[in-house]
């Protein structure tokens, strides 16, 4: 039924709660995985008046830190004997980042978590998951 998967992660506890059931679920179909993890922009920037710039050598330990994020999901397939394509973009959009990787890579599945956010906090702080249900035309497992 599925062949490729995209599992999404930022690394945090509550990210990697859906890389168990992607993996799994891979393992049960004989599916390849592609783990991805959405970097923000790390970008110069202005506070009160003085620009505060980010070197080089700042972004390049910052890209190497966000490659932990796919740790978890390494081990996880390893354990399990899934092929697994570790990716790491960056994007501002995290939820537009995730529905390309999917398309760009063929994946007929995305798994990811969800905080079930409802109400006003729903409305703060968003719901990268909700956006990627909402613009996706590949099926999204979304677990808690």
């Amino acid at each position: 039924m599925y062949s490729h998967i995209l599992i999404a992660t930022d690394g945090s506890e509550f990210a990697n709660t859906a890389v168990p059931h992607g993996i799994e679920l891979a393992k049960l179909m004989g599916a390849e995985v592609t783990a991805l993890t959405v970097r923000p922009h790390l970008d110069d920037f202005v506070a009160e008046g003085v620009v505060i710039s980010v070197s080089d050598a700042e972004r390049k330990a910052f890209k190497e830190e966000v490659e932990h994020h796919l740790d978890f999901v390494r081990t996880k397939a390893k354990e399990a004997g899934v092929k697994l394509e570790p990716v790491q973009v960056e994007s501002g959009e995290p939820w537009k980042a995730i529905v390309e990787a999917a398309e760009e890579r063929n994946c007929d599945l995305i798994v990811m978590a969800s905080h079930g956010r409802r109400g006003l906090s729903a409305l703060i702080f968003g719901s990268e998951t909700y956006d990627v249900l909402t613009h996706s035309s590949i099926p999204v497992l979304v677990t808690r």
